[in-house]
């Protein structure tokens, strides 16, 4: 067993990128079979599986996102009690409910087994920027 901390700096919400950190870490553990467990240790951000290869996959994730739970100042939020760190706060609780904040990923002949298409996503929640730390796994 093994396991690091990435730190991944934001600049505003979005979905950034490390699948070639993880991969990184399972060839410098030098794992060939296993199980990569990721885990954000945060709140108001979350973790992705999606598709790598078209960005508007990305900005249509995000924009849905936005529509789904907008900032807390909208009148469809004004039900909200939690507002002490902003309109963007209690959205960000939600929007990092809906989605998941650990993630498993299977290591097969010493990489990551995702699909031709899949990348590994921090997805930001937060309009500041902000220092996020994910928790890589490794069981081997």
């Amino acid at each position: 067993m093994s396991q690091t901390t990435l730190v991944i700096q934001t600049s505003g919400p979005g979905l950034y990128e490390f699948t070639d950190r993880a991969h990184a870490f399972v060839r410098e553990m030098m794992a060939t079979i296993g199980l990569l467990t990721v885990f954000v240790r945060h709140t108001s951000c979350s973790l992705l599986i999606q598709e790598n290869a078209d960005p508007d996959v990305r900005r249509d994730l995000e924009a849905f996102f936005r529509r789904l739970v907008p900032p807390a100042d909208d009148p469809s939020m004004d039900y909200l009690e939690h507002r002490l760190e902003g309109a963007d706060d209690m959205p960000a609780h939600i929007k990092s409910a809906l989605t998941a904040v650990s993630v498993s990923i299977p290591i097969t002949a010493g990489r990551l087994a995702l699909g031709p298409w899949q990348g590994l996503y921090l997805f930001e929640h937060r309009l500041p920027p902000h220092r996020r730390e994910v928790l890589l796994h490794l069981s081997a």
